[in-house]
């Protein structure tokens, strides 16, 4: 396969519990594209088995304002109303870019938005749940929130579905290798 001089920015989006991350690590161990995820930046302090620069890129409250007045940032959010702030740097991303890479950003349809009105022509895919009492029954089956947070996440999601129309592409997760395997078909038709 030749390497493209200049890569691919790809996001990848869908609701809570739709196996985004999943299919996602799926897609990067077996697709043969020069595949990276791109890394964001958080507020958060690392759990005990992240690794600052690996998992995300650890910052002050202090130096992600700064760099969000910069406009350093793709795309950001607060996430889960705790104060604690995401966000996609985007000289990373350029870089990686400029090297040839497909550079795909897992982020929700908030900030996929947002890089699309900077980016209209990065690869956008929506994972679709087929419908919202699939997805109910994945959270639940997960085991890991509260009602009230299933509940709010479901009322999040129907949301977030009306919003997929604003993606090139919408992809039903049913099998996690399938869905990989859809998605690095249609990346790899939309680099020819």
């Amino acid at each position: 396969m030749n390497s493209p001089s200049t890569g691919k920015l790809v996001i990848i989006s869908g609701p809570s519990g739709v196996g985004k991350s999943t299919v996602v690590r799926k897609l990067l161990s077996s697709c043969q594209l020069p595949l990276e995820l791109s890394v964001s930046a958080t507020t958060r302090l690392p759990r005990n088995n992240e690794v600052d620069g690996v998992h995300y890129h650890f910052i002050s409250t202090e130096e992600f304002f700064e760099k969000r007045q910069n406009n350093e940032f793709l795309e950001f959010a607060e996430v889960f109303g705790v104060g604690d702030w995401y966000g996609t740097l985007e000289l990373p991303v350029l870089e990686r870019l400029d090297q040839g890479r497909y550079v795909v950003l897992e982020i929700d349809v908030a900030g996929a938005l947002m890089v699309l009105e900077k980016y209209p022509n990065a690869d956008s895919i929506f994972i679709h749940p087929g419908d919202l009492t699939e997805l109910e029954k994945r959270l639940r089956g997960r085991k890991t929130e509260t009602e009230e947070q299933i509940q709010r996440r479901i009322a999040v999601a129907a949301k977030e579905l009306e919003m997929a129309h604003h993606y090139q592409h919408i992809v039903k997760n049913e099998e996690i290798q399938a869905t990989a395997n859809q998605i690095c078909g249609l990346l790899k038709q939309t680099g020819e």
